[in-house]
C-alpha cells in the first residue's frame, strides 16, 4: 500500500522482503498442492482397489446364490450363440458348443451323490471327474442343483397321427422337455390308426424325427389279429418297436381289440426268444352290480372297477407262464402296466420267486393321490384302473419304497375337455385317461420323499429301470461315461410350476394344476442338446428315436 501510495520505493528493502516471502509462499504452496495432488490419486486407486476387492466379494457371493448361478449359465449360453464352435456337426438348442461342461456339487452317479464336472462332446458322456472346481467358458457350474439321468417316462401316449387334437408329438414332447423326461415311449393308441404294422410303426418315426423335442421310442401294439403272425412281430422290432403293449379288457378303441389268453400265449415264445418285453394292461373286466350312486360321485365310478379286475388279469398272466417252457432270452418280461391294486403284489412276488421274469410299474397319480381326494365331477381324475383309496395308496407307496414296483411312469392319457364330460361332470360318460406327462419328475419325487426314497432311489425308478425295460440300458438310464448325454438339472428343494400358463400340454385339464409339488426342472439335456433352460425352450426339435442295439 505504501509503495502505490508513493510512501516507499519499489527498490526499498521492506520491499524485497516482501517478494521473498510471497515467492516462499507460493512454493510451499506448489508443494502442497503437489502433495495433495499426490496423496489424491493414492486415496482414489485405493478406493478403486476396494471397490474392485468388494465387488468381487459380493460377485463371488451373488454367484453362489441360485439366482448368481442362473444368471452365470445364462451368459454362457448367450456367449455360445456369438462364438459357437465350428464345427462340421449342426448344434441344435440353447447352447451352440458340442463340447462342454457341466458342474454341480450334487451330481447323481451309479456310485453315489457327489460333487463332480460332467465333460459332454457330441452327444455324449466323454468324461466325469470328482473336481467340482473348474471354471471357464464352456463350463455351465449350477452350484448345488441336482444333476441326474434324464427321466425315461415309458407310457405316454402322444395320439399322434390321427388324433392330434387330443395331443401331438410336438405339444407331448415339449411338455416332457420341461419336466425333465429326455425319452418317452409312445403307446400303439390312441393314434389313428393304431401301431400294429410295421407301416404304421414307421410312420410314428417319420413324424417324431421332425416334431419331436425328446428321444422318442414305440411299441407296437398285439392284437388278436397279429398275435399269431410271428413273421409280422419280427418285422416290427426289426425296424425299432421296443415292445408290445396289450389290452387283457376292452381299450376304449375299436381298432386295437383286446387279447384273451390263447393271443398271450400264441405270441409269448417270440417275446421270449427275441427277447423282447411284453407289456400288459392288466384288467380282465366281469359282471359286477351297478353302483347306486350318482354318475357324478367318484365311488359310482371306483364301484364299477373293483380290485378283482385287476387280480383276475395278474392270475391269468401268470397261468399262462406257468404253461409256457420255451427259453427266454435277455431283455424279456412281462410287465404289468400303472398297477394300481397293492393286493396284487402277493402273486406277483410268488411268481418272481418261481422265476418268472415279471416286472411292475405303477403311476405317478396312484402315489399322489386317493380316492378321498377326488370331488364330485371331477372328471380329470378318471383313469382305468381308478385311483384307490388311501390305505391302499400307502401301501403303493411302502411297496415302491421296498423295490417290489421297478418302476413309475406318467400313462399321459389325455383328451379335449368334451371328452373329459368338463360340463357334465359324468364319470361313467368321461373317457379314462390322465395328462400329467410334465409332473412325473415332480409328483413321484413329492410322494415317495415322504416315504424316505432319496434321489438315488428316485433315479433308478424314473431312469435306470425304465431304460432296462426299453432295452436302452447301454446307452441311458444313468451318467456314466460313453453314455448319451440324456441330462436334466432340477432343484429337489423347489416349488415346481403347476400353473395353467407353465402347462405345456395342448389340454390345460389335469390333476395337478395349481398342487404344490417339489422338483424344478431347470435344464433338460437330450444326446447334449440343451432343449430346456430356466424355463426358456429350444424352438429347434432335437429329439431323435430310439431303438434296442
Amino acid at each position: 500500500r505504501e509503495v502505490v501510495s508513493g510512501h516507499v520505493s519499489p527498490g526499498d528493502p521492506r520491499c524485497l522482503g516482501l517478494s521473498v516471502r510471497k515467492a516462499k509462499q507460493g512454493e510451499l504452496r506448489k508443494r502442497f498442492t503437489t502433495i495433495d495432488s499426490s496423496m489424491d490419486r493414492t486415496v482414489i486407486l485405493w478406493i478403486i482397489a476396494l471397490n474392485v476387492l468388494a465387488g468381487g466379494v459380493l460377485y463371488s457371493r451373488f454367484s453362489d446364490t441360485k439366482l448368481g448361478s442362473q444368471l452365470n449359465v445364462q451368459i454362457q449360453a448367450l456367449y455360445s450363440t456369438f462364438f459357437p464352435e465350428r464345427s462340421q456337426n449342426q448344434t441344435c438348442g440353447l447352447l451352440h458348443w458340442e463340447h462342454y461342461a457341466i458342474v454341480s456339487n450334487r451330481v447323481v452317479l451309479p456310485s453315489g451323490i457327489q460333487p463332480a464336472t460332467i465333460h459332454v462332446s457330441n452327444g455324449r458322456i466323454q468324461k466325469i471327474d470328482s473336481d467340482a472346481s473348474i471354471t471357464g467358458t464352456h463350463v455351465l457350474h449350477f452350484k448345488d442343483l441336482v444333476v441326474s439321468p434324464g427321466v425315461i417316462d415309458v407310457h405316454v401316449h402322444f395320439n399322434e397321427p390321427g388324433r392330434v387334437e387330443w395331443e401331438g408329438m410336438a405339444s407331448g414332447t415339449a411338455a416332457a422337455a420341461m419336466g425333465g423326461i429326455t425319452t418317452a415311449v409312445d403307446m400303439p393308441l390312441n393314434s389313428n390308426p393304431v401301431t400294429t404294422t410295421l407301416t404304421q410303426l414307421l410312420e410314428k418315426q417319420k413324424i417324431a424325427k421332425v416334431k419331436a423335442a425328446v428321444n422318442m421310442g414305440f411299441w407296437a401294439g398285439l392284437v388278436p389279429e397279429n398275435a399269431k403272425d410271428h413273421s409280422v412281430l419280427q418285422k416290427l422290432v426289426s425296424h425299432g418297436a421296443l415292445g408290445f403293449k396289450s389290452f387283457m379288457c376292452p381299450s376304449g378303441i375299436n381298432d386295437f381289440a383286446n387279447v384273451e389268453a390263447k393271443d398271450i400265449a400264441a405270441a409269448l415264445p417270440f417275446f421270449k426268444k427275441a427277447g423282447v418285453p411284453f407289456f400288459v394292461h392288466a384288467e380282465v373286466v366281469s359282471e359286477v352290480e351297478p353302483g347306486e350312486g350318482e354318475p357324478s360321485q367318484y365311488d359310482t365310478y371306483l364301484a364299477s372297477r373293483p380290485p378283482k379286475f385287476e387280480r383276475d388279469a395278474v392270475e391269468l398272466l401268470i397261468s399262462v407262464m406257468d404253461n409256457d417252457t420255451t427259453p427266454a432270452g435277455p431283455g424279456f418280461s412281462v410287465h404289468i402296466a400303472h398297477l394300481s391294486d397293492a393286493g396284487c403284489l402277493p402273486m406277483i412276488e410268488a411268481a418272481q420267486k418261481r422265476g418268472h421274469p415279471l416286472t411292475v410299474e405303477t403311476c405317478a397319480h396312484y402315489l399322489a393321490f386317493s380316492k378321498e381326494q377326488i370331488k364330485d365331477g371331477q372328471t380329470f381324475f378318471k383313469c382305468a384302473p381308478p385311483i384307490r383309496d388311501s390305505i391302499n395308496h400307502a401301501q403303493l407307496l411302502q411297496a415302491v419304497k421296498e423295490g417290489k414296483i421297478s418302476l413309475v411312469s406318467s400313462d399321459h392319457s389325455p383328451a379335449p375337455p368334451e371328452l373329459k364330460q368338463v360340463d357334465t361332470g359324468d364319470f361313467m360318460r368321461a373317457w379314462g385317461g390322465i395328462s400329467g406327462v410334465q409332473y412325473l419328475l415332480p409328483a413321484t419325487w413329492t410322494a415317495l420323499r415322504e416315504v424316505g426314497v432319496d434321489l438315488a432311489g428316485l433315479s433308478r425308478l424314473l431312469s435306470e429301470e425304465p431304460a432296462k425295460l426299453a432295452g436302452l440300458q447301454a446307452s441311458k438310464g444313468k451318467l456314466a461315461e460313453g453314455y448319451d448325454a440324456d441330462i436334466i438339472v432340477w432343484d429337489p428343494e423347489a416349488d415346481a410350476d403347476t400353473s395353467d400358463k407353465g402347462n405345456l400340454h395342448r389340454h390345460k385339464l389335469s390333476p395337478y394344476t395349481n398342487m404344490t409339488l417339489k422338483g424344478k426342472v431347470s435344464a433338460t439335456i437330450v444326446k447334449g442338446h440343451v432343449v430346456q433352460m430356466f424355463g426358456g425352450m429350444s424352438k429347434q426339435r432335437c429329439g431323435s428315436v430310439v431303438s434296442r442295439p
